[in-house]
């Protein structure tokens, strides 16, 4: 792949009130302009107006170059969840999953960044094939009515943007309908994904949220829901308590391997000194009412997140746009993770449960184990690796196991 160095596009003429113009294929794609350019492949699908593409080394060193679009702004669908974000999204993934060709074009000469530092402003070009034109998947973006301006008018494709967007508006599409998105609920509560509640947990205590989440465990009428968050790769997970007064039909929607939308409200529950969300509903003669749970899909898996101790006691990742940071072993709280070569120090049993004290290195963790079947005779001494979900008791990270054969003696 090589970087390109070409010039400035010709300003179309405004096409009449009265006839549609593809904007996306009539602005044309200089190879000869002075921006410059680069071949890419996709790396991660973010969201509308954000996608990571694979790159050449001399381009970005890790090969990974995080674009965010430029003059558009789409919907959210990585945080709060908004309306015809979801659409924009997949607007965007369906033209990029079926192209042939893309490449990306700065507004300059010299590759810029946006606001925080960390993403790289770019046009982004495709074609699906190659006896076809290059179409601009910004100016698309802005002429389906699927993103709002953002600095429309002030860079090098300014003239097109802008006609593309009054020519939305006349024709009323999506964001400039003023009709309501099918693909997004209007219940009463907060859309959002596990990233953003995780991130910002206690701004939503008492709040009624609703998101998506794959359900990996079910123990003590509690499930845990989680997923995976694009942008960063790190799962993001929370427990969801039902209760005991969820109807049969409910309880199916909740099974293991299901992806679920969740509705109900965030609280911190003292006794286990965890957020979670509790009060969900079924309302089986109403499945459509959007403050039920709802199934989305069957037959994922967990991700059982292979981790070592160490780092889920000293790394940090950053979530969302606002760049908050947060300590590892707090962002993975009620994910399921896999972690090797832990050392038994000492048991001792409470109840029905038994705790491994373990090390790795330098650092120390408990292991719960909730599971039967598993007995703390010739533990210690020896090593071990568990799989089990993110837990914190007394400030510090332990990880509970729910099932006998997810803790295995490794010599």
């Amino acid at each position: 792949m090589l970087l390109i160095l070409s010039s400035c596009a010709t300003v179309q003429e405004e096409a009449s009130a009265d006839e549609h113009t593809d904007y996306a294929s009539a602005l044309s794609f200089s190879m000869g302009s002075e921006t410059v350019k680069c071949a890419v492949t996709v790396r991660t699908f973010i969201d509308g107006d954000t996608t990571h593409f694979s790159v050449p080394s001399e381009v970005i060193p890790d090969g990974v170059l995080k674009a965010r679009y430029l003059a558009v702004n789409t919907p959210e669908s990585t945080g709060k969840i908004e309306e015809w974000g979801k659409r924009a999204a997949l607007y965007t993934k369906e033209k990029l999953a079926g192209a042939e060709s893309i490449w990306i074009e700065s507004d300059t000469s010299s590759w810029n960044l946006d606001s925080t530092g960390d993403r790289h402003l770019v046009w982004v070009w495709y074609r699906t094939g190659t006896d076809e034109e290059y179409r601009c998947l910004n100016l698309e973006l802005l002429q389906e009515g699927l993103a709002l301006p953002s600095s429309s008018a002030n860079n090098r494709y300014g003239s097109y943007c802008m006609a593309a967007i009054d020519q939305a508006k006349r024709e009323k599409l999506c964001v400039w309908s003023g009709e309501k998105d099918p693909d997004f609920f209007y219940g009463d509560a907060v859309e959002l994904t596990l990233a953003e509640l995780r991130a910002h947990i206690a701004d939503y205590n008492g709040v009624k949220v609703a998101f998506e989440g794959n359900i990996t465990i079910n123990s003590g009428n509690t499930v845990y829901s989680e997923d995976v968050d694009p942008e960063t790769g790190c799962v993001f997970a929370i427990p969801v308590y039902y209760g005991f007064s969820m109807n049969g039909s409910g309880l199916d929607i909740l099974s293991v391997g299901n992806r679920v939308r969740i509705v109900g409200t965030v609280q911190y529950y003292e006794g286990g000194e965890s957020w979670q969300v509790s009060g969900l509903k079924y309302r089986q003669m109403r499945p459509d009412d959007p403050s039920n749970i709802k199934l989305v899909r069957k037959g994922v898996d967990p991700v059982w997140r292979d981790v070592s101790l160490e780092e889920l006691l000293t790394e940090e990742v950053s979530v969302g746009d606002d760049g908050v940071t947060l300590p590892l072993s707090q962002a993975v709280l009620a994910s399921t993770v896999t972690v090797r070569d832990l050392l038994v120090n000492d048991t001792y049993v409470s109840g029905d449960v038994l705790t491994l004290v373990c090390t790795s290195g330098d650092f120390e963790t408990e292991i719960r184990v909730e599971a039967r079947g598993v007995s703390e005779a010739d533990l210690k001494g020896r090593i071990v690796s568990v799989k089990g979900i993110a837990d914190s008791w007394k400030g510090k990270l332990q990880i509970k196991v729910f099932r006998a054969e997810d803790l295995s003696v490794n010599d």
